[in-house]
């Protein structure tokens, strides 16, 4: 039975999976939307919503928690930005397209995940 499965392992060992998903969620806020995997993404996804959901308390707390995720400085000021946009928003900060395209080395599906404005 699959019940009470939390995450998506990614095939990864648990700090590299952690780190991944910390670099992809910088990317993302950084740049605004970027290339991956379908189950990346779906991940991502559930990173960056909590991020922007705390980061619209604007409090002590929140900074803190982000600059434990974010690995770049610049892309904690963006998140704090990007949630004063998103104030009136309830959720659903995310959209996941799917891409006519497969990677290369392994035939992996490809999906372009990006914030929505």
């Amino acid at each position: 039975m699959n019940h009470g499965i939390a995450l998506r392992k990614l095939g990864l060992y648990p700090s590299f999976r952690k780190s991944v998903l910390r670099n992809l969620s910088t990317a993302l806020i950084l740049h605004g939307r970027i290339e991956t995997t379908e189950a990346r993404a779906k991940e991502v996804r559930r990173m960056v919503d909590k991020l922007i959901t705390k980061a619209k308390l604007d409090n002590l707390e929140s900074r803190r928690y982000a600059h434990s995720v974010l690995f770049d400085k610049n892309a904690v000021y963006k998140l704090f930005e990007i949630a004063k946009e998103q104030k009136d928003r309830q959720g659903g900060y995310t959209r996941i397209l799917k891409l006519a395209k497969y990677r290369k080395g392994d035939g992996t599906p490809l999906v372009l995940i990006e914030l929505v404005k």
